[in-house]
């Protein structure tokens, strides 16, 4: 394996320079030496890697196929290898973070703040995603932390509540003054009215539509969107009755803008935080935890 790492880096630097010489000049070995690696490489995996003309090399068909991979293998080193770089020479780290739009908004964003206050050189990624991706993503260990509703977790994540939530059903009070005008003061509010929910296979969607079956809940006409914020947008234009998590429209209820469908069984509270891998030893990870306490 030890060989066959030297031939792949041979043939990514080639790939990159589109030139043996050129590539000679950046490894520090000769041009004979790096047509022989190639060569080798050709001869072990039983395909044709490079076609050559007067201009240089390029990748055959093939060879694209194998650069894709190796791409990504070499600048995950080179990645590693910045970052000690970094916290070496600058005391500096880097934090990767997935979290849905609303999440960002309404958690995260407090929390970062506070933190790059005492870090302001750590280096942060932000993924904007849904819960699901952020949590496949921590445990192929491609994030560092997420933010998340929590809805049951694998072995080996950790969770760190930040707060409790609570589902809802809110409108406008001119949305619903005028379905009661329309259908009467007695309507069925889940037959009649436009119901926006997310798309289906998002953690809070099933959560709401666990909540519906359970009471016996059969909406007629449902919008489906992508984020809560749109969930929250479209509820406060007077679209209909949207399905969100109280705790972000609080202020909205407050200010008398949106108002809460009155439901007889009240929807089971979840919780809200971060989820890391508990073998994540990042030192980036750790201060992060740290400011959250």
């Amino acid at each position: 394996m030890e060989q066959a790492l030297s031939s792949y880096k041979v043939f990514y630097e080639v790939a990159k320079a589109g030139n043996i010489s050129k590539a000679a000049k950046k490894l520090f070995i000769s041009q004979p030496a790096i047509s022989k690696s190639i060569v080798k490489l050709e001869e072990q995996i039983g395909v044709k890697l490079f076609n050559r003309n007067s201009r240089g090399v390029h990748l055959t068909a093939e060879g694209e196929i194998l650069f894709s991979h190796v791409k990504e293998a070499f600048e995950y080193i080179e990645q590693g290898e910045d970052e000690i770089k970094r916290l070496k020479e600058f005391n500096i780290g880097h934090l990767r973070i997935g979290a849905s739009t609303t999440l960002c908004k309404f958690i995260l964003i407090p929390y970062l703040k506070e933190y790059l206050k005492e870090y302001p050189h750590m280096k942060i990624t932000i993924e904007n995603q849904d819960t699901t991706n952020t949590l496949a993503k921590i445990e192929n260990h491609k994030l560092d932390v997420g933010v998340v509703v929590l809805q049951g977790l694998k072995p080996g994540i950790k969770f760190l509540k930040i707060m409790d939530v609570e589902d809802v059903f809110v409108c406008t009070p001119e949305y619903l003054k005028n379905l009661k005008a329309i259908e009467g003061e007695d309507v069925d509010i889940f037959e009649k009215a436009n119901l926006m929910l997310l798309d289906r296979g998002n953690v809070s969607r099933r959560h709401v539509d666990e909540y519906m079956k359970e009471n016996g809940i059969t909406p007629r006409r449902i919008l489906e969107m992508s984020t809560m914020d749109l969930l929250i947008d479209f509820a406060k234009i007077g679209l209909g009755v949207s399905a969100v998590i109280k705790e972000f429209v609080a202020k909205e209820l407050h200010e008398g803008k949106l108002i809460q469908i009155p439901m007889e069984a009240p929807f089971r509270k979840r919780q809200a935080g971060f989820v890391f891998q508990d073998s994540n030893k990042n030192e980036a990870l750790k201060t992060f935890l740290q400011s959250t306490r």
